[in-house]
């Protein structure tokens, strides 16, 4: 029974991905960043492009070096007859072969000196990127911390009037039960505490889809229980320090957006360098070795030939001797014509070479110069386009200055505003509180009635919910100025 419970157990909890932070029961901004740097999908998704733009600047180096290739291979043909031309070959064995072959060559050309530089700038490109993405990730996750902290202030407000219209409840039966009010007060305050129950229950809701969308901008799974993790960061409400024209300065050397297109367009201009250097010569250089053995799956008729052969040419010798030998001259050495058991054994090695023991080929080495004269236009149209490119890419980065210092300018000014804002809704609240606490005596001792008295609750609630959202326009406001300069400011 136990281990069916268990089984049960873990069917319905969801457990943490494959290599995946736990998510602690105390979540901090600090920590939350960490785990959206570790799991985050769209910040990973950039660190992955540096890889290949990092392998790109050591295959740029690596060009500088010759290539080298090596082969090798078998190969089997059948008996019969080929025809080449008006020739034919014929084999009546088959025969087993065996190659192998290395090469070496190297190329020099303007595009390969070009290539270093030009791979270097695509990597800070990337690592520029990276960067921005960071900025990116770090807002997104600092705006969603500030709007959970924000529902569940406002989770609290809601349970706060649930709580005040409980009392205000018992305080229109008490005063119904001495004939000082009516039913109308009493059905009133039920009405009220039945809204107040339902606003924090949506209250309470919008903190856990908030929790829900945080986790989602880390990059991780949810807990189970939302409610088990409470975010512990405070935020102070301080006077802006900053000067607009300090801040517009340090977005123009930092934000991370700008600093990636000005990374891209150093790449496009060594872009045009590489499309321009190809106008140039190039020099190659290439050499190569090979080696190849043959075996017959039938050595026999190959020895019986080259023994019949000797025999033939014995034949002839002797036939000389006899026939055109003047006398007295000195006869050939016609034995030495003979098949011997060593000519034999040199064949039979000789068969014995395959596979490894390769027969070695000439060594061939060969330079080229080459000078391109005429290629349809083909590398005009490439500096071409790489020029364009680098044109286009210079627009995109004065346009986005002019958008930073817009952004700069506009997340400045709101700041400024949400920080006065939070001194005139703190005003605001503290009148509202009092309000409530005069019309709370007042409908207490009979002055005043049970509409005066939610029209004052109504009041200090939209009170305390403008003060906090003041606050948190506030924060937020400063998270996004901090995402336009490029850099922490706090």
């Amino acid at each position: 029974m136990k281990q069916a419970l268990l089984s049960v157990g873990l069917l319905l909890c969801p457990l943490p991905a494959q290599g995946q932070r736990p998510v602690p029961a105390t979540l901090s901004l600090a920590d939350a960043i960490a785990i959206a740097h570790e799991n985050n999908p769209a910040y990973r998704q950039a660190l992955n492009d540096r890889g290949p733009a990092a392998w790109g600047v050591r295959n740029a180096y690596a060009s500088f070096l010759p290539s080298v290739t090596a082969s090798a291979g078998g190969g089997y043909t059948g008996p019969g007859e080929q025809t080449f031309l008006t020739e034919s070959f014929s084999q009546n064995v088959s025969t087993w072969s065996s190659s192998y072959s290395l090469g070496l060559s190297w190329q020099l050309s303007g595009t390969t000196l070009s290539q270093p530089g030009l791979k270097h700038a695509q990597l800070a490109a990337a690592d520029a990127d990276i960067a921005g993405a960071e900025a990116t990730l770090v807002n997104s996750v600092t705006q969603q911390y500030l709007t959970v902290r924000q529902a569940r202030e406002n989770a609290g407000l809601a349970q706060a009037r649930l709580d005040r219209d409980q009392e205000f409840l018992k305080l229109a039966h008490a005063r119904y039960d001495v004939g000082r009010a009516t039913l109308i007060d009493v059905r009133q305050a039920e009405v009220a505490r039945g809204q107040a129950e339902v606003a924090l229950l949506r209250a309470q809701t919008a903190v856990e889809v908030e929790k829900l969308r945080l986790f989602q901008v880390l990059g991780v799974a949810p807990p189970v229980d939302l409610a088990a993790v409470q975010l512990t960061d405070t935020f102070p409400v301080t006077a802006p320090p900053w000067r607009l024209d300090e801040l517009l300065t340090m977005a123009e050397q930092q934000n991370p957006a700008l600093k990636a297109l000005r990374a891209r367009e150093h790449a496009a201009a060594w872009g045009v360098r590489a499309a321009a250097s190809s106008f140039g010569p190039a020099l190659s250089f290439s050499a190569g070795w090979s080696g190849f053995t043959q075996k017959l799956s039938d050595i026999n008729p190959t020895i019986a030939a080259a023994r019949a052969q000797a025999d033939t040419n014995m034949i002839l010798c002797q036939y000389e001797n006899s026939n055109w030998l003047n006398p007295g001259g000195l006869m050939l050495p016609c034995s030495a014509l003979a098949f011997t058991p060593a000519q034999e054994q040199a064949i039979r090695d000789q068969n014995m070479a395959y596979p490894w023991h390769f027969s070695r080929q000439p060594f061939q080495a060969r330079l080229t110069v080459t000078l391109p004269i005429f290629t349809n236009f083909s590398r005009p149209l490439q500096v071409s386009q790489a020029k364009a490119q680098r044109d286009d890419l210079a627009e995109s980065v004065r346009a986005r200055g002019l958008e930073v210092r817009t952004e700069v300018s506009q997340a400045f000014l709101t700041l400024q505003t949400t920080y006065r804002a939070v001194s005139i809704q703190d005003t605001s609240r503290a009148a509202a509180r009092e309000q409530l606490q005069l019309a709370t005596e007042r409908y207490r001792v009979g002055s005043g009635t049970f509409f005066e008295l939610l029209d004052a609750q109504v009041a200090q609630l939209n009170a305390e919910f403008d003060y906090v959202s003041a606050i948190y326009d506030y924060h937020k406001a400063v998270a996004a100025l901090e995402a336009a300069v490029g850099r922490r400011l706090r």
